[in-house]
């Protein structure tokens, strides 16, 4: 893919998501419209997401908590999310070296840190909602606010 604006993740054609994003697949909130251009952007082919293995886990349970849905409608969300077949990475390895590491030096949680890492060791941007984590990790200069995202 083409370089757009010295944007590594595209030029790779592959880019990380956390919950913050998916969840807005599901639910309006403020920046659904942008988390939408990157699902519909990965569904015509023109992006692969990868993720951390614990992102369905985290979808699922942000929805559950959210009110909004009930057991049969997040038993379909769990058939989406399968459907999507993101490229999913196990924590092992230098990935989970990585994940420790900046969970530790940055003050995350391993979940979030997760994310990062895997944006670090897989040499691509993480596109999130989470505030929190873009302050915190905006040094690594891989974590990307979702009103970012270009194609």
């Amino acid at each position: 893919m083409e370089e757009r604006g010295g944007d590594k993740a595209l030029e790779r054609g592959k880019i990380v998501v956390d919950s913050s994003v998916v969840v807005k697949w599901f639910i309006e909130e403020e920046y659904s419209k942008e988390a939408l251009t990157i699902r519909d952007s990965f569904v015509e082919g023109l992006i692969e997401i990868i993720a951390p293995s614990l992102l369905n886990f985290e979808v699922l349970n942000a929805l559950k908590y959210s009110g909004a849905f009930g057991e049969d409608e997040l038993k379909e969300v769990a058939r989406i999310l399968r459907d999507y077949q993101f490229a999913v990475y196990e924590l092992s390895g230098d990935y989970a070296e990585k994940t420790v590491e900046i969970a530790m030096r940055k003050g995350i949680t391993i979940y979030d840190a997760s994310y990062t890492a895997l944006a670090v060791t897989e040499r691509t941007n993480l596109y999130t909602a989470d505030e929190r984590l873009l302050t915190k990790t905006r040094d690594l200069n891989v974590t990307k606010h979702i009103r970012d995202f270009r194609i």
